[in-house]
Formats: C-alpha cells, sequence, structure tokens
C-alpha cells in the first residue's frame, strides 16, 4: 500500500522535476561546456577522489535551488486549500508528511546519485589503476545535503505559507553560501570571510585542483550532524501545528549544529587534506609516483633511465640521480622547492601531461637541465622564457640539428617573442665551441637551481656575466 501510495505521489506530483533538474543540469555543465574539470590530474574523469569533489562543487547551483524547490512543493496543501481538511484526517501527522518529504528527498538522491554513477563509469573506463572507496563519504554528504535541504524548505513553507517563501529561501541560500565559501587559491582551500567551522556547515567545496588532497574524516562526520538536524527540523516543521511544536521543532537543528562545531576542524589545513593512501610513493628504482599515478610509472622508468643518463653525461656529478613526482600541495603561484640532486615531475604541467617515449624523455632532460622553480601548468602558467631555455638545452643534450621546443608555444605576442628569443640564443650558442657549450650549460644549471633571474637565455648566448 505505502509503495503504491507513493508511486501515485511521484506520478501526479512536480516532484520529479527536481531530480531531473539536478540531473539533466549537472550533466549539461558537465560533458557540455569545456571547463577545468576537463584538464589534468584532477579532472573529473580523472581519479575517483576528483569526481566526487567535481560533482559535490556542483552542489553551489543545486542546493540553493532544492532549497527553493522543497519550499514550493510545501505550499502544495496551503495553495489548494486542503491543509485545514487534512488536519482533520485520523492518518498520523507525520505519516502524511513523511510521503512528500519522502518523494522529493528520494528523486534528489536518485538525480544526484546518477550524476556520480555517469562520473564514476567514465573514471572506471579510464582505469587508472588506483581505486579508493574515500570518495564514497563525499558522495554520501552531497546527497544528504540536498535531502535535508529539500526538506528543511518544505517545513519552512509549511509553517510560512506565502509565496514570497521559495523566492526568499532560495536567495538567502545563495547569500549563505557565499559567505561561507572556500577560496582555493592557497596550498589548501580556506574560508574567506567565516570561520573555518562555520564555513563548512556550507555542503560546497572548492573546485579540485590537486588530485591529492580530500576532506578529512571529522568534515564528514560534523557536516553529517549538521545536516540530519537540518532535515530533522524540516519534518517536525512539516508535522507542527501549534507556535509551541514549532517552536521546538528547531530542537535537532541546533543541537546539530552545536555537535557539528564541536566536530569540525577549526583549521584549514585539517580540512582539505593530503590523502596518505593516495600520495603514498611507489618507486621504480630511482624513479617514483605517487600511488595514484602509478600507472604511469613503467613509461616513466623507461624514458626516466635515458634521461639520466644523458645528464650525467652533460653534468657529470652534479647530474640529478632520482626522478619524483611533485607531490607538494602550494599556493598557485608559489615556487617549489627543488634540488640539484632530484628531476620534479608534474603531470598537470603541459610537457609532462601527455608526453611519452622521446618526448617525455625530452621533458626530463629539459626539467634536469634547466629545473624550473614555477610549474607550467593550465592554471598556473609559468615562465615561457623557462620553456624557451629547457628547449635549447634539450635539443642540444639530445643532439637535435634544429631547436626543438619542449612544449606548443603560444600564439600571443610575448609567447612569440621569447620563441623568437630562444631561436636567436639557440644560433649563437650552437657557435662557440663544445667546451664553451658545456660550461653555459653548467651556468645555466645553476642559474636555474638558484630561482633568482629570469634570464636564462642569456647565459645560453653568453651575453650575461657568469
Amino acid at each position: 500500500m505505502n509503495v503504491r501510495v507513493l508511486r501515485t505521489e511521484l506520478r501526479r506530483s512536480a516532484a520529479p522535476w527536481a531530480g531531473l533538474l539536478v540531473l539533466g543540469g549537472s550533466l549539461a555543465v558537465l560533458f557540455l561546456i569545456d571547463g577545468i574539470w576537463w584538464h589534468g590530474t584532477a579532472g573529473w574523469t580523472a581519479q575517483w577522489t576528483p569526481m566526487a569533489m567535481w560533482t559535490r562543487w556542483l552542489l553551489g547551483f543545486w542546493w540553493p535551488l532544492t532549497v527553493g524547490v522543497g519550499a514550493l512543493y510545501g505550499l502544495r496543501d496551503a495553495r489548494s486549500g486542503t491543509a485545514e481538511l487534512f488536519g482533520t484526517v485520523p492518518k498520523p501527522a507525520w505519516r502524511r508528511a513523511a510521503l512528500p518529504a519522502g518523494a522529493m528527498a528520494g528523486v534528489l538522491v536518485a538525480g544526484f546519485g546518477a550524476v556520480v554513477t555517469a562520473g564514476a563509469v567514465q573514471v572506471a573506463l579510464g582505469d587508472s589503476g588506483y581505486r579508493t572507496l574515500g570518495w564514497v563519504p563525499i558522495s554520501l554528504v552531497a546527497a544528504l545535503a540536498l535531502a535535508a535541504g529539500a526538506v528543511f524548505g518544505m517545513g519552512v513553507a509549511k509553517t510560512v505559507p506565502s509565496v514570497l517563501t521559495p523566492p526568499a529561501l532560495v536567495v538567502l541560500s545563495l547569500v549563505t553560501l557565499g559567505t561561507l565559501r572556500f577560496t582555493g587559491d592557497g596550498a589548501v582551500p580556506g574560508a574567506t570571510v567565516a570561520p573555518n567551522r562555520l564555513a563548512l556547515f556550507s555542503p560546497v567545496t572548492v573546485d579540485p585542483r590537486e588530485a591529492l588532497l580530500t576532506l578529512s574524516g571529522s568534515v564528514h562526520l560534523g557536516q553529517t550532524l549538521w545536516l540530519l538536524g537540518l532535515a530533522a527540523t524540516g519534518l517536525a516543521l512539516l508535522v507542527a501545528a501549534t507556535r509551541r511544536n514549532r517552536l521546538l521543532a528547531l530542537t535537532p537543528v541546533l543541537v546539530g549544529a552545536a555537535l557539528a562545531l564541536a566536530v569540525l576542524p577549526g583549521d584549514a589545513r585539517h580540512t582539505y587534506v593530503v590523502d596518505a593512501a593516495a600520495a603514498r610513493p611507489v618507486c621504480d628504482g630511482p624513479v617514483c609516483v605517487t600511488t595514484a599515478d602509478r600507472h604511469r610509472l613503467p613509461e616513466l622508468s623507461e624514458s626516466g633511465a635515458e634521461a639520466l643518463r644523458i645528464l650525467h653525461d652533460v653534468l657529470g656529478d652534479g647530474a640529478p640521480r632520482a626522478i619524483r613526482e611533485d607531490a607538494e600541495p602550494r599556493a598557485l603561484g608559489d615556487p617549489r622547492r627543488i634540488d640539484a640532486g632530484t628531476i620534479l615531475v608534474d603531470f598537470d604541467e603541459r610537457e609532462f601531461g601527455h608526453a611519452s617515449d622521446r618526448d617525455l624523455t625530452r621533458a626530463l632532460v629539459a626539467q634536469g637541465l634547466v629545473p624550473t622553480c614555477y610549474a607550467r601548468t593550465d592554471r598556473e602558467g609559468g615562465l615561457v622564457s623557462d620553456a624557451a631555455a629547457q628547449s635549447v638545452a634539450a635539443s642540444w643534450a639530445l643532439g637535435e640539428s634544429a631547436l626543438v621546443p619542449v612544449e606548443t608555444p603560444g600564439d600571443n605576442s610575448y609567447d612569440q617573442q621569447a620563441w623568437e628569443n630562444a631561436r636567436a640564443a639557440w644560433t649563437a650558442f650552437a657557435a662557440v665551441p663544445p667546451a664553451e657549450q658545456r660550461a653555459r650549460i653548467a651556468a645555466l644549471h645553476d642559474d636555474a637551481l638558484s630561482c633568482s633571474t629570469n634570464r636564462r637565455l642569456n647565459v645560453l648566448a653568453g651575453s650575461e656575466a657568469r
């Protein structure tokens, strides 16, 4: 009987449209727009945790709307004038409230679950070789947030049955999310306005920038307590018929908030944390990558052995002896820590992202000869002068007869000028005796390690004092 009634509720009400909104809107954003969620190791189909984080990021769009849709759904009895009639029915009030609340929550969870399933299929088809269940709590809390927001909106609309209630809740939710917003510009995301514990009352996560970052267990627990309290208050408001009961209905959300504040971390560094299992190094001799990228190890190891041999021939005892994936979180634009003995590989950098065979060897030789202090990723940009100097040094070390760029030059005038300078430096560099060429490469290597100047090409051309 209950299943038939629920089926009738879903067939004759507007509840299914809410789930279709979340499903269709999310897939439209993710699949029809070529956004940053398609690029890099933190793309939404690259690994399990970024997939969950990107779908959770979408709550910035859908959570305020689900609260408003829930409120609109909660006005149904008031609009139809049947609220007083249903109050005379002997059926318990909580059972009458549970049916529409369950229908709305169910379709929202189903719609969001379909989005997560679409992402999971994409990640599984990619088969990076790293599997984890750490993404599951991220998605479960997101589904709970949608259900709780809708039920809370229904309860508020039942208490304040006005046509202004739904739009007012949408605006209030948007303002609240904006106030509690996290920023992702630092090494780990941090709240900009509200204290960290209050900021975590928002179910929205920042757009993933580091594939190894995830949410801590205390965040999952605290947000679950808060959202359960919010849902319980919404359901209690749907049942409450007197002012006293409506005031008592606020108890669950207050208790949930108090418990959440006691559990949620006060420091952003304990909110977004490095996934220890994903970041664990996996090595093949002197070449190491993270467990999350271990599928890249065989090819990197093969090309790395050749690159280390070439670098030893060029730099002698001062050459790098190991290759390691750069897995240290940094703020955008911050320099990374480099040393002469290790080549740092960032798979988000343009020269490493899709390189293989000879191109991968070239990129490793270039990074070993001219280590870059600033990563050249789609988000950070890096220095064109570094790429130009690397191209000259790598082309010489690999015995090329002409200058070969380590990455595709850009179309803007600044990039074009940098590559014109690189060709001029290559001509001047190739004209000097081999002994002088080695001396300039050694000077270039030392200059790059110091991170002190951007005049790499001048060193190669011989116009920079050493």
